[in-house]
């Protein structure tokens, strides 16, 4: 199994187009690297591929990306996307794939629902780009030769479908992890996740790979900065501090946060934070990272 981080920041990227933090001024002026938003490609045969959340940033991602270039004059070796929830960050990008390109479109059935609402993604023709519906807790093939499972994880829905009350650790539809196999390896792919219960660390136990959810690395850390005034799980994300020392037992072949934030030190190399993931066990996704299992 071949894997492809396109992007591993969160929404708004790094720099985020609007922020002025210490992180944002140092991608600016190049002294860290710049992140685009989440998003990864995942192969069984290196011919093959399918990419899992379309971020608005996909358009630079696939031209960065040789694997995903144009075969022909309009051959793509993009068979699907898969979404793992309705969020911007993760479905924007489909209007970016609106040229009369074939590939399927999974998600779950209450995803395809939000998207059926928006009469911009009429331009995604359904004569080229089949909806599928997607059960949770049973495989599909996204590619040849490579099986996904959707399985439900602790989140909420979009910021743009939030209502007076907002349920933050929701268990459903709206916000999946998935569960990759080809040629008798797993990995794991959860962007997006406000809590770890036992049953959702017994499902990572004992895979060759999982990409974790890396918003924030403390629960007030936009606050304190006076970038928001939200928590991290509020915005439905546990803290990397929270995660690590959840997931010190934890038997995982590799680890790599995903979907850091602007504000997250870890998107410093160089940051003691950074240091200190490492040393328990993690890496630190970076747009372009290439994983072979």
């Amino acid at each position: 199994m071949k894997i492809i981080l396109l992007g591993a920041a969160a929404g708004g990227g790094l720099p985020q187009w609007n922020c002025g933090c210490d992180n944002c001024h140092a991608a600016r002026a190049g002294r860290i690297p710049a992140m685009t938003q989440s998003s990864i490609a995942v192969s069984a045969d290196g011919q093959d591929w399918a990419v899992l959340n379309a971020s608005p940033d996909i358009r630079v991602q696939l031209a960065a990306t040789p694997a995903l270039h144009p075969t022909g004059l309009r051959d793509m070796p993009l068979r699907s996307v898969l979404l793992t929830n309705g969020d911007i960050d993760h479905v924007a990008g489909l209007l970016t794939l609106r040229e009369s390109q074939p590939f399927t479109l999974f998600a779950t059935p209450a995803i395809h629902e939000v998207l059926a609402q928006n009469p911009m993604l009429t331009a995604l023709r359904a004569d080229l780009v089949a909806r599928q519906p997607v059960a949770l807790d049973q495989g599909v093939e996204i590619a040849p030769g490579l099986m996904a499972t959707l399985f439900a994880v602790p989140g909420k829905v979009p910021l743009y479908q939030e209502g007076d009350m907002v349920e933050t650790e929701l268990v459903g539809e709206t916000t999946v992890g998935v569960e990759l196999s080809a040629n008798g390896r797993r990995a794991l792919y959860i962007p997006g996740c406000a809590k770890l219960p036992d049953w959702l660390s017994g499902r990572i136990a004992g895979a060759d790979l999982l990409m974790f959810d890396g918003t924030l690395w403390e629960d007030d850390e936009m606050i304190r900065m006076g970038l928001g005034q939200k928590t991290g799980r509020r915005m439905g994300h546990m803290p990397v501090v929270e995660t690590m020392a959840a997931m010190r037992d934890l038997p995982v072949g590799q680890r790599v946060f995903v979907h850091m934030n602007n504000s997250n030190p870890l998107v410093d190399p160089a940051s003691t934070q950074t240091r200190e993931a490492e040393a328990s066990g993690w890496q630190v996704g970076r747009d372009g990272m290439e994983i072979t299992l």
